[in-house]
């Protein structure tokens, strides 16, 4: 299992993200930036486990993110 690691303070709501993983991504109404679904928080990086089948697709979205928020490990 990989994981998704999200830089949120760094995210400028471009919903790319969203739109390519919605299982994985939701949009805040409360400040429209991305939000990483079931992450856990540390220290303001939300990190989540993904499955194998999915890191090839988590891999691509994070290639795309205009601001580098998204890495996959």
């Amino acid at each position: 299992m990989a994981n998704i690691i999200h830089y949120r303070d760094k995210c400028i709501g471009c919903a790319i993200c969203f739109d390519m993983q919605p299982e994985d991504w939701r949009i805040s109404q409360r400040d429209g930036r991305a939000t990483l679904v079931n992450a856990t928080v540390k220290k303001k990086i939300h990190i989540k486990k993904i499955p194998d089948m999915s890191v090839e697709l988590s891999k691509h979205v994070s290639a795309v993110c205009p601001v580098r928020c998204i890495q996959i490990d």
